[in-house]
């Protein structure tokens, strides 16, 4: 049994919903139950937030029964803001100060290892460098931050994963050999989508297909094996031939993996073009990809969304495709501490965000860290359900819950903390029993139907107070949550 504690669930996460009427609203509102938990914090984890000035003792408490960890390192900085964005990302301005957030990322490196010093260096399962677009600093600012976080935490051999865009990659391949240099064995590139127009329309003309092959020659001369492309579906003037022609560019690239990422209209510059798109496009340009790329060679299971060469697996029996950061994250739900702009913190009792991740600018983060204080925005110590909740919806990423894995962290079999839910998926064919992605653990996985009803089946493990919202959310009419949203980003477009 679990030695942890968590706090008590305000009334609103005690009673869990009818798994009937949760299913569907997961796939009424399918644009916004996915795998980015949980939705309408504003609202469904106020009863749990920690004021500032509780932060340094809550976060010591939080990572006092955390053995290892991964890192995470937010770099915010896009040279344009791309249509389809929801995340923490600055431009304009903001791009002049990259050394000034450079500093501060290591002052915040710093900060963590004094505060986090209790006689003993975590070991660290992985690394991601994230965006915004890392590659668009200069090399020498990842070389130091990279440098930092080894003096600061065990590294080890723990792999280290940056991302790119194709334009500067394929015109600053020294920067790909700094990488590879001081350590990052993974790059993630953004293709998403080849088509001319719609490029236009996502403010991605600048990363056309005339930078793709280039780009990747450049990643193979600075000596990285470990190439992975991203691919959007799911946008409201995409068609078919569209996704599909992407989809066979990115394979003609010969990378090791192609990420499929479902457009999540939410907080983005095109939200407005989300009532155009119907679950049924959605899920047969999920089934085109799929086929194409199995035709190809590449293989996930019902649900994932990373796939993987079988040249990969061959090469590497246990490469699933992602970085070891996340993959740490999906299967085992091991705690992440996030430093930089808006940064998401994890650990097995709380979630934190760090400063910026509303305003989406430097100014807030930098303060706090001239100030000497922990950039910290909004912390939540969480009961047992919602963390049980962020832990599923994150292992979703895979299509799938192992089962041992859950019951380490959370004292409790799947089953029994979801009951009602697991006889329902079961029942309706939705997942069964396998042995995970390794074929020797033990997991509750989507079939081929539940990854069709993805929305569905992965509201049916939220917490009470996020399938209330879902049930009482009428997806055709704008929310309290989407109108306040909304506001935020206007005021940094």
């Amino acid at each position: 049994m679990s030695p942890r504690h968590w706090r008590e669930p305000a009334a609103a996460d005690v009673v869990r919903l009818d798994p009937v009427d949760v299913f569907a609203a997961g796939e009424r509102n399918h644009h916004i139950s996915n795998t980015a938990y949980p939705i309408a914090h504003d609202t469904t984890w106020k009863p749990y937030r920690v004021t500032r000035e509780h932060h340094d003792a809550a976060v010591r408490a939080a990572f006092a029964d955390v053995d290892d960890m991964c890192l995470y390192v937010h770099i915010p900085f896009c040279a344009v803001r791309c249509s389809f964005c929801e995340y923490t990302v600055v431009s304009g301005a903001d791009l002049d100060n990259t050394a000034g957030y450079r500093d501060a990322s290591l002052k915040e490196i710093a900060m963590y290892g004094r505060l986090l010093d209790d006689g003993r260096r975590r070991p660290i399962r992985g690394i991601d460098i994230g965006g915004g677009t890392p590659a668009f600093v200069p090399a020498d600012d990842i070389r130091q931050i990279v440098h930092a976080l080894r003096s600061t935490f065990d590294v080890g051999d723990a792999g280290i994963s940056i991302e790119t865009t194709p334009r500067i990659a394929a015109a600053d391949p020294e920067k790909l050999k700094a990488y590879v240099d001081v350590g990052i064995d993974r790059i993630s590139m953004g293709v998403q989508v080849i088509q001319p127009d719609l490029l236009k329309v996502l403010a991605r003309d600048g990363n056309g297909v005339e930078h793709h092959h280039r780009a990747v020659e450049h990643v193979r001369a600075a000596g990285c094996t470990r190439l992975n492309l991203d691919v959007m579906y799911g946008f409201a003037d995409q068609t078919l031939e569209g996704l599909e022609a992407t989809i066979r560019h990115c394979i003609a690239l010969d990378p090791e993996y192609v990420t499929l990422y479902r457009m999540r209209y939410k907080l983005t510059r095109i939200s407005h073009q989300a009532s155009r798109v119907v679950v049924e496009q959605v899920k047969a340009q999920a089934a085109l990809a799929r086929a194409v790329l199995e035709d190809a060679g590449y293989v996930a299971n019902p649900g994932k969304n990373t796939f993987v060469h079988r040249r990969a697996i061959a090469a590497r029996a246990d490469d699933v495709g992602t970085s070891d950061y996340l993959t740490a994250r999906v299967i085992e739900g091991t705690p992440y501490l996030g430093m930089g702009l808006g940064a998401q913190t994890f650990t097995h009792t709380s979630i934190s965000y760090n400063d910026g991740s509303v305003g989406k600018n430097l100014l807030p983060y930098l303060r706090s860290v001239d100030a000497g204080r922990l950039p910290i925005q909004d912390f939540y110590d969480l009961p047992r359900t919602q963390m049980m909740a962020k832990f599923a919806a994150v292992a979703f990423y895979f299509g799938e819950i192992d089962r041992p894995a859950f019951r380490a962290k959370f004292g409790i079999d799947v089953d029994d903390a979801f009951a009602a839910e697991v006889a329902f998926v079961k029942a309706r064919g939705l997942m069964h029993e396998t042995g995970g992605q390794s074929g020797t653990s033990s997991a509750l996985s989507l079939t081929p139907e539940g990854a069709k009803h993805f929305a569905g089946v992965i509201a049916l493990f939220f917490a009470p107070s996020v399938q209330r919202y879902l049930v009482d959310r009428d997806p055709d009419r704008a929310t309290d949550m989407d109108v306040a949203r909304g506001r935020a980003l206007k005021l940094v477009s």
